[in-house]
């Protein structure tokens, strides 16, 4: 009878043990999986959307590149935009932009939505001109969770983000606007609208300097104009690696430069689109000072970007694509 009982008593004991065993490992396990997936968001903590006029250019593809290999970023899409002011614009200048999207998504074998975007700017002050790209942007702002928002990156017209704007104001406090255009003088806080990505829709860029309640940073010409690549270490990096590398240096060599003939072999480029994705990647790098909007605008400030790195945010740009 004794030894049934001790039997018992050690079967009993393992049981509890096996079952405490358990619970550890299960505790460990979701210990784990939480750190994981706090790893993995703290790997995809900038929700992002760029909108770019890619044909437009050069540095456009290079900063669309940079972003997508950037772990930082959880990339949601990348909008096309149109760019009807430049001499070699066709009359439907979004599609071409749209192509280049599509060629560098499918070089690099990524899935990224690529919406379309409009082929005309605004024409009248509050008034959108909806296109598959500024529902998109829509979407994705009442996706972001609370406390969270949308980034949005403009590097050409404000056309799309700001018809979005219009559609849909209940977005303005889910996103944030990170828009590359502009001269401007810090010393004396003056602004030139007369700059490339502002004369493409200069009805959207008022608009979105006249949204008191929109978080919007401007990376300026003035700023950006300072990050140059050479051709020297571009082919260095990138000459004869097949793929979206190719691509990149084909883009470079065969793009005219319409608005110069000084530089007719390209030795260097100003990586103004590159500027702004290295700003949000690595903000470090940069000095960005809470401003007051341009005199004719809404009075409230915005983020303007009045220093950067130049040397830093080409070495971070040459490690992030090492890979490629």
């Amino acid at each position: 009878m004794e030894v049934k009982k001790i039997v018992l008593f050690i079967n009993n004991v393992r049981q509890l043990a096996e079952a405490s065993f358990l619970k550890i490992g299960i505790c460990i396990s979701l210990v784990c999986f939480s750190m994981y997936g706090n790893t993995q968001l703290l790997n995809k903590s900038i929700p992002l959307i760029i909108d770019a006029d890619t044909a437009n250019e050069v540095d456009d593809l290079y900063a669309l590149v940079r972003a997508i290999v950037e772990p930082s970023f959880d990339l949601k899409g990348i909008n096309s935009a149109q760019f009807y002011t430049s001499p070699l614009a066709s009359e439907n200048s979004v599609e071409e932009s749209q192509k280049l999207n599509e060629d560098i998504i499918e070089l690099m074998d990524v899935d990224i939505p690529l919406p379309l975007g409009s082929n005309i700017p605004m024409t009248e002050y509050g008034k959108p001109v909806s296109s598959e790209a500024s529902r998109f942007i829509i979407e994705a702002a009442h996706k972001m969770m609370s406390g969270q928002k949308l980034n949005v990156v403009i590097l050409g017209p404000c056309t799309n983000v700001a018809s979005a704007i219009i559609e849909d104001p209940t977005i303005i406090p889910k996103i944030h606007v990170h828009y590359l255009g502009f001269w401007h003088s810090p010393a004396k806080n003056s602004y030139d609208k007369k700059e490339f990505n502002s004369g493409n829709d200069p009805i959207a860029v008022e608009m979105l300097l006249n949204t008191k309640e929109l978080e919007f940073n401007v990376m300026t010409a003035s700023t950006s104009q300072h990050l140059i690549f050479k051709k020297e270490e571009v082919d260095m990096h990138l000459k004869n690696k097949n793929g979206i590398a190719d691509y990149l240096i084909n883009r470079w060599e065969t793009f005219d430069r319409w608005w110069t003939k000084v530089d007719s072999e390209k030795k260097e480029w100003v990586m103004w689109d590159v500027a702004i994705i290295e700003a949000l990647a690595r903000p470090e790098l940069t000095t960005i000072k809470q401003l007051p909007t341009p005199p004719e605008n809404t009075r409230r400030t915005i983020g303007v970007y009045t220093d950067l790195d130049a040397d830093k945010m080409r070495d971070s740009f040459w490690q992030s694509l090492k890979n490629l």
